[in-house]
């Protein structure tokens, strides 16, 4: 322990080791290719919530640096985060407004994902809502002539809905070639074989 002493004293004007942090200061260069190299690999190996944790580091150290803010909006796309995502590209175009790519594609691709997650979340209202007035179809709760034009209309009006709900069910909501947000309908061209029954076929059968 003395001899220990002894080499502190003999070495008066040695400076005190670097922090963590401090390192971290001195090396923003380092910083920057540590945090891409890092969100590089866990993409790669698709390790998602690391990269993002990944990117996050990066940006709090350096939050002036836009790739950073850019590395962690794409980090946050592949999480599903679109929401998040879209603020990260906003905060990089803030910084660096001159990068058409962080608009024309960055910002662009991701307010595109989130107009079809808006598209699909309506989509699934409406089928749960259809869905409901199937199962409680107001037309069924009612007591009928069934001599009276008002049998036709309730079995008109569940059919239609029928229909409607099958139709909501073989929907997906899709990007096009062009970047916009669509329905499409699976079986489409073989969907008029299934269509809601007409009127006239309703009167025929009644005539039976």
């Amino acid at each position: 322990m003395a001899e220990l002493e002894g080499n502190k004293q003999t070495h008066p004007s040695s400076p005190p080791l670097p922090t963590g942090h401090s390192r971290l200061e001195e090396s923003p260069t380092s910083l920057k290719e540590l945090g891409t190299i890092v969100h590089a690999v866990l993409t790669i190996l698709q390790e998602v919530f690391p990269a993002v944790k990944a990117a996050e580091m990066a940006v709090k150290f350096k939050p002036l640096w836009w790739e950073g803010w850019r590395t962690l909006g794409r980090a946050q796309l592949n999480l599903g985060e679109v929401d998040l995502a879209v603020k990260s590209f906003q905060i990089a175009i803030h910084l660096c407004p001159s990068e058409r790519s962080l608009w024309q594609e960055d910002l662009n691709w991701a307010l595109t994902l989130q107009k079809q997650q808006l598209a699909t979340k309506e989509k699934i209202r409406q089928e749960e809502e259809t869905k409901k007035q199937i199962l409680n179809a107001p037309e069924l709760e009612q007591d009928y002539d069934f001599e009276s034009d008002e049998v036709l209309a309730a079995c008109v009006a569940v059919a239609e809905r029928q229909s409607l709900y099958e139709e909501l069910r073989r929907t997906t909501v899709i990007i096009d070639a062009e970047g916009n947000v669509r329905n499409v309908v699976s079986g489409e061209e073989g969907s008029q074989d299934t269509d809601t029954p007409a009127k006239e076929q309703f009167v025929k059968a009644r005539g039976l």
